[in-house]
């Protein structure tokens, strides 16, 4: 949560409309990279989008985004680009008249050059001659972040970019971000597609009701997760003979063997589990053919941290 420079700072921000508290008392650093927004609807994700990107006012706490307030300095407008959530395109514009508008509000000067930068970076040259209300919901996604892309942002905030993108479009959308990354560039976004978000973002904020419930790297935040036991999934030649060795330890909470003949093995001495998995099955002559922690990915963390 440290961080010398953060790109964004939130401290003891808090958001409410009337008697609805939308964000409490949230403290939080996003720095360079690519940082994941986790939550489910109605955690407060967006709204806490909004503040770093001035759109909203904190109700208390303060915001800061590249060493400035947000709100009401639109001298940092020209370092952000901001994709929001709902899609927000005029059908009768073509793709490169859409982007175009964009590099005329940011002020740019000549406008040629970054429009086409912007588009190739998307991929879309060939469709940009093209009404937007012809693209597929994909194409769209694309070229408004193409749009968002257009005034060379330091820092990109991205409200669900992924919403609407095939398999190959999230794939090249993942290269993009990364070669955005390599270049010095802070990226959040924020997503529901939890597998995309595992392996494209370096550090995960995982909100829950309003509240920061968890930060960092997602297999550090399960270790720190209270002293819930992490799940062991085994599969062995003789799992009744396995799971008999293994209750036997004291780094084993509980051992279970399933209808399928697995063994489910809950502990919270992981390190010491793997050890001695392999250990009693050369003792006993037993054969392995699995040996799988369950909670090493970002959606068995979402899950628990949800439901917790």
């Amino acid at each position: 949560m440290t961080n010398s420079n953060p790109i964004i700072s939130l401290d003891e921000v808090s958001k409410w409309y009337g008697n609805v508290v939308a964000v409490n008392d949230v403290s939080l650093e996003v720095s360079q990279g690519i940082t994941g927004l986790l939550g489910p609807n109605g955690a407060g994700k967006t709204t806490v989008m909004h503040m770093m990107a001035g759109l909203a006012a904190p109700s208390s706490g303060t915001v800061e985004v590249l060493g400035q307030s947000p709100r009401g300095d639109h001298t940092i407008y020209s370092k952000i680009g901001i994709m929001s959530e709902h899609e927000a395109v005029y059908g009768f514009y073509t793709g490169r008249s859409f982007v175009e508008l964009a590099a005329k509000l940011y002020g740019i000067d000549p406008i040629g050059p970054a429009v086409d930068k912007a588009i190739e970076r998307v991929g879309l040259v060939a469709a940009q001659g093209r009404k937007l209300g012809t693209y597929s919901r994909g194409m769209r996604q694309r070229m408004r972040l193409a749009a968002t892309l257009v005034n060379d942002p330091e820092l990109l905030i991205l409200d669900e970019p992924l919403n609407g993108t095939d398999p190959r479009q999230r794939l090249e959308f993942h290269d993009l971000m990364r070669s955005l990354a390599a270049e010095g560039k802070s990226i959040l976004i924020s997503s529901h597609i939890l597998e995309e978000v595992e392996t494209l973002a370096d550090r995960h904020l995982l909100m829950v009701s309003g509240k920061l419930a968890a930060a960092g790297d997602f297999r550090a935040i399960r270790e720190e997760l209270d002293q819930q036991p992490h799940r062991i999934l085994i599969e062995c030649a003789e799992p009744r003979a396995m799971a008999s060795a293994l209750v036997q330890s004291e780094a084993v909470d509980s051992v279970s063997v399933e209808e399928d003949g697995s063994i489910m093995v809950l502990s919270r001495k992981v390190s010491v589990l793997q050890r001695l998995v392999p250990k009693a099955a050369a003792e006993r002559a037993i054969r392995l053919m699995r040996v799988e922690p369950l909670d090493e990915s970002l959606e068995s963390v979402f899950s628990y941290v949800v439901e917790r």
